[in-house]
């Protein structure tokens, strides 16, 4: 029988995310020449963790219509039917299946659901410690990064470019800095 993996500090229990410390992030090739970064400002989730670290689970949903990538035009034709048709499906969701791993490399292995499709999806998790603070409470840090492609999410708007290739790639990294929050 394997050892409980128990991570220093990570008390178990519900952890919710606190979206002033964290930030749902993304980035995508744009003309196949830069990368264009951006966030979902809203969002919600927690962690539970289970008193071995690799049955914890989590839950996170994102608001849609809260993308910012710094430029309200393209923020407004990303919520459009060109892409996200957040009128329809204002949510994205994930939800974890399982967490593996040892030491300083674990992945959790989840479910994304964006607009109506879902897949599964892996994110490479790093731990940063817990910490307490008075009135602030018992947080916890985590980072967490992966890749999906925004086609098999029905994403599927292309605007061709003269010398080859789309305006928008279609390869999304998906770039996750979290602080929990234990709740009492």
């Amino acid at each position: 029988m394997s050892a409980l993996l128990q991570l220093p500090g990570l008390t178990p229990g519900v952890w919710a995310l606190d979206p002033v410390h964290s930030t749902v992030g993304f980035m995508v090739r744009h003309m196949m020449v830069s990368k264009v970064r951006g966030t979902f400002d809203t969002f919600s989730g927690q962690i539970t963790v289970a008193e071995d670290a690799l049955l914890s689970s989590v839950r996170a949903e994102i608001d849609m219509t809260s993308i910012n990538t710094r430029n309200a035009g393209r923020d407004d034709d990303l919520r459009s039917h060109n892409f996200f048709e957040t009128d329809k499906y204002p949510t994205m969701t994930y939800t974890s299946a399982s967490v593996s791993g040892s030491g300083d490399d674990y992945t959790v292995a989840g479910e994304l659901t964006l607009k109506g499709v879902s897949r599964p999806v892996e994110l490479a998790l790093e731990f940063h410690g817990v910490r307490s603070a008075p009135g602030m409470g018992t947080r916890a840090g985590f980072s967490a990064t992966g890749e999906i492609s925004r086609k098999e999410f029905g994403v599927s708007f292309d605007m061709p470019m003269a010398e080859g290739g789309v305006v928008v790639g279609d390869r999304i990294r998906i770039e996750l800095d979290i602080e929990a929050i234990l709740q009492e």
